[in-house]
């Protein structure tokens, strides 16, 4: 497929914000099945970018404000071509499969993470995550109202909601817990029938013996397809956020985010 995409984050601010410095994942990278045609990152005020690469092989771009500002948006633009990978990736890597055994204060597992976790250990590593997918898939419902960026898996999981970052969070609590490594990745996920989007998308990738890295979207049940967008990977939503920064002063924050994903052939044809 290929992915046409429009991503806009505006951040106002209620008093001006200085040294504002913001860190974005917002590039994808080639790989077997991935081609990225053309891709701009642009904002609305001065400042300078520099290109660099952050410890997962995640390209990072460092924007600095020249200036006070009172708000800042950063634009997305870009088209690239997907192929049909059956879920599995395979690209660059830049550190051992190990690293993603790691916890975080978002993948923390609680006992009934863990209770989740034994009672989806199947024959095989491949029918284990395929059964912990559906597993959460069906414990969880999405809704936005209810979690937020600093919501760790263990109390999204109690509360059986969320968005997809705190599927994504509550699979890899599991896997991990099953010595499973697992790791998160932000992306775009094109959905023909609602192509615009608050967010981006977020799933995971957990290592299969003899197999790799296979994906799984624990937020629709199912591993990914050509439909599917990789941006960046972490050990949770922090590693991978397409946006983070910093700022001196600026008082009340506020975010608002608009992306649209879509099929570029069949939107032409609209």
């Amino acid at each position: 497929m290929r992915i046409l995409v429009d991503h806009c984050t505006t951040y106002t601010y209620t008093l001006p914000a200085s040294n504002v410095v913001q860190a974005l994942r917002l590039s994808p990278r080639d790989h077997d099945t991935q081609y990225v045609q053309h891709w701009r990152v642009d904002t609305d005020v001065n400042g300078s970018m520099r290109e660099a690469m952050d410890a997962f092989g995640n390209p990072v771009t460092m924007f600095y404000a020249d200036a006070p500002l009172t708000s800042l948006t950063i634009t997305v633009t870009g088209v690239a071509d997907v192929g049909d990978s059956h879920g599995v990736y395979r690209g660059p890597e830049t550190l051992p499969p190990l690293v993603y055994l790691r916890s975080t204060a978002l993948t923390e597992a609680d006992d009934a993470i863990v209770d989740m976790a034994r009672g989806c250990r199947k024959h095989d590593a491949l029918a284990t995550l395929h059964a912990l997918n559906a597993a959460v898939h069906e414990h969880m419902d999405f809704d936005t109202t209810e979690t937020d960026a600093t919501t760790p898996a263990a109390e999204a999981y109690a509360g059986k909601s969320g968005v997809c970052q705190d599927f994504a969070h509550i699979f890899l609590a599991a896997a991990r817990t099953l010595e499973m490594p697992a790791r998160y990745v932000s992306g775009h996920l094109a959905r023909d029938s609602d192509p615009a989007q608050e967010a981006a998308h977020a799933w995971t990738e957990a290592l299969v013996p003899d197999l790799g890295w296979v994906a799984f979207d624990p937020a629709n049940g199912i591993c990914t397809t050509d439909a599917y967008l990789r941006v960046a990977i972490g050990l949770d939503y922090l590693d991978a956020a397409p946006v983070r920064g910093a700022r001196r002063g600026g008082g009340t924050e506020t975010m608002s985010v608009y992306v649209h994903a879509a099929d570029a052939i069949r939107q032409s044809q609209n």
